[in-house]
């Protein structure tokens, strides 16, 4: 009792010596965190929809094939293993990113985006991956859909309809996946941080597992849970702009 009463107060208590409040800790790393995990959900959905929406229109061909093995690929293949090939080939070979390190948007933009370039990719090309998966499929359904025939058939350009109503109406799914994955994206973020030697969550929980410091990993665990749930929260607001009809249902 005494723990959730100092937990609504926002006191997580002190972290291991040399003592800091672990609010503050975690009020410092947080940021950094979120900063990655959004540029990783750009990435991923700009990655889903591009590879999504093509291979739904060139169903069963060449495209659509070459994406599959793409996508699958991409599911499989674990965030930290592609951080080190990145790293490997971006960064060593052709020294276009750095290895690692943070730079504050504040001091530098074009240095605070090549500083997460890499580790954005990173965390979001699996879940990209997934999801090009679900949108192909939730476009292809709607493509098969009759008001899709006639709208063509009376003389709508076929791009128009994709564009204005297809998407639109395909996008619930993949949303709906996209929330559970938030989850997966914010334990990627701090698996990768280590990796790119980031300041955020993933080194703050690092830190504390090393110095056997349970109030830190504890505190860093439930500000991650609690993103999650905001998250998920704020998916479901989107599904009232990704489909109106949905407002009618919720009276």
């Amino acid at each position: 009792m005494r723990f959730l009463g100092d937990l609504l107060r926002g006191d997580l208590g002190v972290t291991a010596p040399p003592s800091r409040s672990v609010t503050d800790a975690i009020g410092t790393a947080f940021p950094l965190t979120l900063q990655l995990t959004l540029l990783a959900v750009l990435a991923g959905v700009v990655f889903a929809l591009a590879l999504g929406v093509t291979a739904a229109l060139f169903r069963d061909r060449w495209p659509d094939q070459a994406i599959r093995v793409v996508s699958m690929t991409g599911v499989a293949m674990p965030s930290f293993w592609l951080g080190i090939l990145l790293i490997q080939w971006f960064a060593l070979r052709l020294g276009w990113f750095p290895t690692g390190g943070y730079v504050n948007p504040a001091d530098s933009l074009s240095g605070w985006l090549r500083s997460l370039a890499l580790p954005a990719l990173a965390v979001g090309f699996p879940v990209g991956s997934l999801l090009a998966r679900v949108v192909r499929t939730a476009m292809v359904e709607e493509l098969d859909r009759d008001y899709v025939r006639t709208a063509v058939g009376g003389g709508l350009p076929r791009t128009v309809v994709v564009g204005r109503n297809v998407l639109r109406n395909a996008l619930i799914t993949p949303l709906t996946v996209l929330g559970l994955q938030i989850g997966y994206l914010l334990s990627g973020a701090v698996v990768v941080e280590a990796i790119f030697g980031l300041p955020g969550l993933g080194t703050l929980i690092m830190q504390g597992v090393t110095a056997g410091d349970p109030a830190l990993v504890q505190g860093v665990v439930l500000c991650i849970a609690l993103t999650f749930l905001i998250v998920n929260l704020l998916v479901d607001v989107l599904y009232l702009f990704a489909n109106p009809r949905l407002k009618g249902a919720t009276r």
